[in-house]
């Protein structure tokens, strides 16, 4: 259930709706896609409603959604060939370039190949739609870290040609710090976190503490301390305070004897993910 979440993504670039399971993600997508209908508020895609969006919207947003292609028992030109009835800008060269590479006859079934392939012909089936849109539910589903690699690779630089705008989930976040524009966190249908990549990795800090009674009775209480994670003799502090700011809020609770054991952990992109989200 999501609750009253609300975000405008703007044209041009790639957005990570990010989270962990259960949060919404797939929710939202699916609100996106138009296979539910929001039981209040509005949901859009360009001007239209995303559960009633007209043909010529339709035909300019690229989807993959919970997998890869769903038509298995067709073999890889006939799928080429279905799917560009409904693109009129449609480049077959484009599609043919990226699976030619794989040096797999056309004629091979898509349920004959190996999840990597698969994703390969849907890579194709996707930047070959020439689609302004683009919104990829969990793309790195069941993928190798080649992959996974090339299909950043080619986004990015479909991205860079077209000034399109991508949408996308992962569960691999590790992956995404050098390559998302802008990040929106959810977790239990609420947004956590809405901003560029830039300003997620600047905002968040992280600080450790040793764990004893004192320490134990901090509590996540939302800017100063807005996740704690316990371990066997040390807990992890997150917060957007600064060290100076941080030890002025420690200085009127009871871990205030503690501060000279107080230490900046530094953080990267999956680091402040999981601070913000926890690990449990």
């Amino acid at each position: 259930m999501l609750h009253g979440i609300n975000f405008t993504i703007n044209e041009g670039g790639i957005v990570g709706l990010l989270g962990k399971n259960g949060a919404g993600k797939t929710t939202t997508i699916n609100l996106l896609m138009g296979f539910l209908s929001p039981d209040s508020g509005d949901c859009h895609i360009y001007d239209a409603p995303s559960d009633r969006l007209p043909a010529s919207i339709r035909a300019d947003v690229g989807l993959l959604h919970e997998g890869f292609i769903q038509y298995n028992f067709m073999t890889i030109a006939e799928v080429e060939r279905y799917y560009s009835r409904f693109y009129p800008k449609w480049q077959a060269d484009v599609f043919w370039d990226l699976v030619g590479r794989m040096q797999i006859p056309p004629s091979r079934r898509i349920a004959r190949l190996s999840c990597g392939q698969r994703s390969q012909v849907t890579l194709g089936l996707l930047l070959a739609q020439q689609a302004s849109v683009l919104i990829l539910d969990d793309f790195s589903l069941g993928l190798d870290v080649g992959y996974r690699r090339l299909f950043l690779e080619f986004l990015r630089d479909y991205v860079q040609r077209t000034g399109a705008t991508v949408l996308l989930t992962s569960h691999v976040v590790s992956e995404l710090e050098d390559f998302l524009d802008h990040v929106i966190v959810i977790q239990k249908g609420d947004i956590l976190c809405n901003c560029s990549r830039e300003a997620f990795l600047q905002r968040y800090r992280g600080y450790q503490l040793p764990r004893n009674e004192a320490t134990m009775k901090l509590n996540a209480n939302g800017r100063s301390i807005i996740n704690i994670d316990h371990g066997a003799n040390t807990i992890n502090l997150y917060s957007e305070l600064d060290p100076r700011a941080m030890q002025a809020y420690l200085s009127g609770t009871p871990a205030a004897d503690t501060l000279s054991a107080l230490k900046e952990i530094p953080l990267g992109f999956e680091d402040t993910f999981v601070g913000l989200t926890g690990r449990y």
